[in-house]
């Protein structure tokens, strides 16, 4: 073999080295862009106004078992449809919860397990969140001492949204002197709309709502529609969160208004999977707003009374 034939041979191995070693690295950096963790264990996406999303919910140490959630967001809030199928039979019962980019966590609602089936639909007004199921019913953190036995995988076409601070940073600390009595909601007729009157005081006062309770049905669910008059009278530039509050001190977000100069009228419309349950409005920082509120903080604003 002569000395230009060796040549041209060493040349051409360098060549397919370089070209290995540089899909390698591509390779590599294409993982660390679309992977946000390596375990997989953050998977919060925005979902897109307008079109159902199918979501694959994985589960973690429950052999054989599947889950699936259709997530379809409109204007007025984001509708969830669940169901788990093939569940041990020691799973009698989960509780669903949404984690949202601030790494905080709202629980949605118990499923309702039979025979290995578990079913359950809801309204949140959350837009970006990953969903986990846990036999939890108090689950206050999403870490690695949370029991969870399902968690939403990332849709097709779908971006993970990264935590927007560290897991265990520390929140403003939850008021707990509120006295919230309950609506009795068994005793509500299912299907008939009932009108609940708020009386507001102190810094309220002046501003009229009213409140629509309509227990569904079909399954668990009680869809509460609040609706705000002569919000002039109102404070300028805070949030008015809606609550449900559930006989254990369980609270659900059902939803807010900003009240802004010049607005006079606003309506919050969701549902709740408790039970029973008592309604709470209070007002808010808009600055706590949109960092971790899972449970009120601000000062309570209005007593709702049965009309």
């Amino acid at each position: 073999m002569s000395k230009r034939t060796i040549a041209i041979l060493g040349a051409t191995m360098l060549l397919v080295s370089l070209c290995a070693l540089t899909a390698v690295r591509a390779q590599t950096t294409t993982v660390t862009k679309t992977v946000q963790n390596p375990d997989g264990t953050y998977t919060i996406v925005e979902y897109p106004v307008g079109r159902e999303t199918v979501v694959t919910l994985n589960p973690v140490g429950l052999v054989g078992a599947t889950g699936r959630a259709t997530i379809l967001r409109d204007p007025s809030g984001t509708i969830i449809k669940l169901n788990l199928t093939s569940l041990p039979s020691e799973v009698t019962s989960l509780n669903v919860y949404a984690v949202d980019p601030a790494g905080a966590v709202t629980l949605l609602g118990p499923v309702e397990v039979a025979n290995g089936v578990g079913t359950f639909t809801t309204t949140t007004p959350l837009s970006r969140f990953m969903l986990v199921a846990s036999p939890e019913a108090n689950l206050t953190a999403y870490d690695a001492k949370a029991r969870i036995f399902f968690r939403s995988g990332v849709p097709s076409g779908l971006t993970i949204i990264p935590l927007g601070r560290a897991l265990g940073e520390p929140v403003a600390a939850v008021q707990s002197d509120y006295t919230v009595p309950m609506l009795n909601i068994p005793a509500f007729k299912a299907g008939d709309e009932t009108k609940l009157k708020v009386n507001f005081s102190g810094a309220m006062e002046g501003a009229r709502a009213n409140i629509f309770i309509e227990p569904r049905k079909h399954g668990r669910a009680t869809e509460v529609r609040m609706h705000f008059h002569d919000l002039k009278e109102a404070p300028k530039g805070v949030a008015y969160i809606l609550w449900a509050v559930s006989p254990n001190n369980q609270y659900a977000r059902l939803g807010e208004i900003v009240n802004v100069r010049g607005r006079n009228e606003a309506e919050i419309r969701s549902e709740t999977s408790f039970d029973d349950f008592g309604l709470l409005l209070t007002m808010e920082d808009l600055g706590g707003t949109k960092a971790t509120i899972i449970s009120p903080h601000g000062h309570r604003v209005g007593v709702i009374e049965i009309h």
